[in-house]
C-alpha cells in the first residue's frame, strides 16, 4: 500500500542539455516547489542515480564535468574547487539562490565547498558516503595509484568491462544492486574523458588539501542527514561520525547491508531522504 501511493506520486523526469561556459551541459530536473533539490553524483557515475529521488522529491540533477554527457575537454577544471566553481555557475544560470543539497562521494566535495562559500543558501544538506573533506584521512589503495603519474594511467586505461562490473557490484551488498542495463550505461560513459576527469581529481586531492577545502564545515548550520554504507569498502563509516563532529546540526545514519551506493541495498532510503528534504526549517 505505501508503496502503491509513492508510486502514483511519481513525478516526470525531464532531460536537458545546455551550454555553460566552455562546453555542454547535461542535467536533469522535475518539478519542485519553493527552494529545490540539486543532487550531485561521484565517480564514475552521472545524474542517472538520482532519477529514483528526482521522481519523488523533484529537484535538478546535473552531470559534473567530466561524466556522463557533460562536457569531458582536457582543458576543464577537474578539480574540488573547479566543481564547485562550475556549481556556481549553473546555479546562477538556472537562477537558484537557496538550495537543498543531495550529495555522494566526489560531488560532495564540489557541493560542500560551494555551499562554504555562502552558508546562507543552503536550506538542506544529504550527505551519503561523501569524499572527506576532513583531516587525517588517507586514500585507498586504487586511489594511491590512480594519484600517481604514468602508474595512474596505466591503472586506469588497463580496466575492462569485467573488472568495472566486477568493481561496482563488489562496492554494494545486494547482487541485483547493478542491472546489466545500468552497468552497460555507466560503462559507455567511462570513456577517456572520464577517465582523466577520475585522475585529475585525485591528484587535487592530496590528504592536507583535503582537510584545508573543509575548514569551514562549522558555518554549515543547515539541518543535515549523513547516510553512510557500513559496508563501504572505500570509505569507512566511521567518516560519517567525522563529518557530524564539524557539521552543528548533523543526524548520523550507519546503514546495514549496504555499501558505497547505500540506496541500490537499501531503496527504502530514497523515500527517507524525501522525507528530510521535505521538513520545514524550524
Amino acid at each position: 500500500m505505501v508503496w502503491d501511493v509513492i508510486l502514483a506520486a511519481l513525478v516526470h523526469v525531464d532531460e536537458h542539455t545546455i551550454e555553460l561556459g566552455e562546453g555542454p551541459l547535461f542535467y536533469h530536473s522535475s518539478p519542485y516547489d519553493g527552494v529545490p533539490v540539486v543532487y550531485l553524483h561521484g565517480a564514475p557515475t552521472s545524474s542517472d542515480d538520482w532519477i529514483p529521488f528526482l521522481e519523488l522529491a523533484g529537484g535538478i540533477a546535473p552531470d559534473l564535468p567530466g561524466f556522463g554527457r557533460s562536457g569531458k575537454s582536457g582543458h576543464l577544471d577537474y578539480s574540488i574547487a573547479g566543481h564547485a566553481d562550475f556549481l556556481e555557475r549553473f546555479l546562477a544560470e538556472l537562477d537558484i539562490e537557496r538550495f537543498k543539497l543531495v550529495a555522494h562521494d566526489w560531488g560532495a566535495a564540489g557541493g560542500l565547498v560551494l555551499a562554504q562559500r555562502n552558508p546562507d543558501r543552503l536550506e538542506r544538506l544529504v550527505l551519503c558516503d561523501a569524499t572527506p573533506l576532513l583531516s587525517g584521512f588517507e586514500w585507498h589503495r586504487l586511489a594511491r595509484a590512480w594519484r600517481r603519474p604514468a602508474l595512474g594511467e596505466f591503472a586506469m586505461g588497463s580496466i575492462t568491462r569485467w573488472m568495472f562490473a566486477r568493481g561496482l557490484r563488489g562496492a554494494c551488498v545486494r547482487p541485483e544492486a547493478w542491472t546489466q542495463e545500468r552497468l552497460k550505461t555507466v560503462w559507455d560513459q567511462f570513456d577517456h574523458g572520464t577517465q582523466r576527469a577520475i585522475l585529475r581529481l585525485y591528484r587535487d586531492a592530496d590528504p592536507s588539501r583535503l582537510a584545508a577545502a573543509g575548514l569551514g564545515l562549522e558555518e554549515l548550520d543547515a539541518p543535515a542527514l549523513i547516510l553512510w554504507g557500513e559496508r563501504d569498502p572505500w570509505l569507512s563509516p566511521e567518516l560519517a561520525e567525522r563529518y557530524a563532529e564539524r557539521l552543528p546540526q548533523a543526524t548520523v545514519e550507519v546503514i546495514e547491508d549496504a555499501g558505497h551506493w547505500p540506496w541500490l541495498d537499501r531503496p527504502e532510503l530514497i523515500e527517507r531522504v524525501a522525507a528530510f528534504l521535505n521538513q520545514s526549517r524550524p
